[in-house]
């Protein structure tokens, strides 16, 4: 524990470095706070809270910078914050004209995010194997070739094109989409692909069985395609942290591998923090990073993960109100879409 004195410098020193990317003095501190003691005593303090971690000085005639652990005290003892009346009417805005398929939903969303913080932000949708079916839809696309159409209780649609190996008419695709919705309703879309033909073809006829055989054969095969959605937006927003183009390049690759960004976000989401510091990432090339998560829900259950990852000495409490703010609001309109 850090007496009260030692709280203040340190808080000064971390927001000042994030503020400015430049060591910082003990004159500066003493001008930017109220501490009420002179230079010479702030740096003895400053050289004890090198000593126990929370800072390290780069130069020996340079001032102090946050390590992880100053960072990690900084976060913790922050409150709540909230967003500036310009970002709350830019959330506001866009959630009140947000619409369209879940996949579009996420990707704008991490477009947003991603502008509103000037960082990397990441939307991860959980697999669609979990979700409910909702309605089994077939639309005709030509003489023999139709769509595949179901939404599931996620808001994710899922799509798959046949190739019928007969002549189908409307009214037979409507009825066979009718009696698929009526009898997967509330079943995982794995659970509607493995519904045996017999089922469609006992309520509507014999002349139904083609169409019902090749529409369940189109499920099952969509239904072994349960990767999450992963949207990535404004990767190059990170490029300034880094003075190592080797760095850069791996912070970049690893954003590129959807299967690491998932882990990442869940692994963080699973050790109950809400900001990971640099190794607390657990991800090397991440060491001079941190990532700012939230989960979101869909009628009180996770449906996936909001994440920001910027520099370590990124605005931790705009930040955190930020993703706050946009999980919330992201769960809410979900929510009422069920």
């Amino acid at each position: 524990m850090l007496d009260d004195r030692k709280s203040a410098i340190l808080r000064a020193v971390v927001q000042t470095y994030i503020e400015t990317a430049q060591p910082v003095g003990s004159t500066h501190v003493v001008d930017a706070t109220a501490i009420g003691v002179s230079p010479a005593t702030v740096r003895s303090e400053m050289t004890v809270l090198e000593r126990e971690g929370y800072l390290v000085q780069p130069h020996t005639s340079a001032g102090r910078v946050p390590t992880e652990k100053g960072y990690r005290f900084f976060v913790d003892a922050l409150g709540p914050g909230e967003l500036g009346p310009s970002q709350t009417r830019e959330v506001r805005g866009f959630f009140a004209h947000a619409h369209g398929e879940l996949e579009e939903m996420l990707r704008s969303t991490s477009r947003m995010l991603s502008k509103l913080t000037a960082t990397t932000a990441v939307v991860v949708g959980e697999a669609t194997d979990p979700a409910s079916v909702r309605s089994v839809q077939l639309v005709g696309l030509g003489p023999t070739t139709y769509l595949v159409v179901v939404v599931l209780s996620s808001g994710t649609v899922v799509k798959s094109t046949v190739e019928s190996a007969e002549p189908v008419d409307d009214g037979l695709l409507q009825r066979v989409g009718t009696c698929l919705s009526e009898q997967c309703r509330g079943s995982s879309l794995v659970a509607v692909g493995s519904l045996s033909v017999d089922v469609v073809v006992g309520a509507l006829g014999p002349a139904s069985a083609v169409v019902a055989d090749e529409t369940l054969g189109a499920l099952r095969s969509v239904s072994t395609d349960v990767s999450p959605l992963v949207h990535v937006e404004g990767a190059s927003n990170i490029a300034g942290a880094f003075d190592a183009a080797d760095t850069l390049r791996q912070v970049l690759g690893l954003l590129e591998q959807q299967v690491a960004v998932v882990t990442l976000l869940r692994d963080v989401i699973d050790r109950g923090l809400t900001v990971a510091i640099g190794s607390e990432t657990g991800v090397a090339p991440l060491a001079e990073c941190s990532l700012v998560v939230a989960p979101y829900l869909v009628g009180g259950e996770p449906a996936g993960t909001i994440g920001v990852l910027g520099p370590t000495r990124m605005n931790y409490q705009e930040t955190l109100a930020a993703v706050a703010v946009v999980s919330n609001r992201l769960s809410r309109l979900l929510s009422e879409g069920q």
